[in-house]
């Protein structure tokens, strides 16, 4: 089954709850793992970063707490608490922990073997 892990169900949550803060690393929780979609929850303390990488899906960044810093093709973005942003698919980007930040990463990957 490639459901909806790590979550309780049936139940009103609030996202930034669902990962705490570690004072100097980055903790994660997947919530769904498949070949068409990731989507993991992510805390950051200030200071700490996913280098830069590329991906071949769209990833979506949902700020969920605090202020993080997306770079895509060398551009800096600043998120807050209920901004977003798109990084695109085979563009190298990093997410940096400007002060603690909490996110949601939809990661949407191509399909393959696409049937209409």
């Amino acid at each position: 089954m490639n459901g909806i892990k790590n979550m309780e169900t049936a139940t009103v949550l609030t996202l930034k709850d669902q990962v705490a803060y570690q004072e100097g690393q980055i903790v994660s929780k997947t919530l769904v793992q498949s070949m068409s979609v990731g989507i993991t929850l992510f805390s950051f303390w200030k200071g700490e970063f996913i280098s830069t990488h590329e991906s071949n899906g769209d990833a979506f960044v949902l700020c969920l707490d605090g202020v993080g810093r997306v770079e895509i093709d060398g551009v800096s973005y600043i998120l807050k608490e209920g901004e977003a942003i798109v990084m695109p698919a085979n563009h190298p980007h990093a997410v940096y922990g400007e002060e603690n930040f909490k996110m949601m990463l939809t990661v949407v990957f191509p399909q393959l073997n696409f049937k209409k």
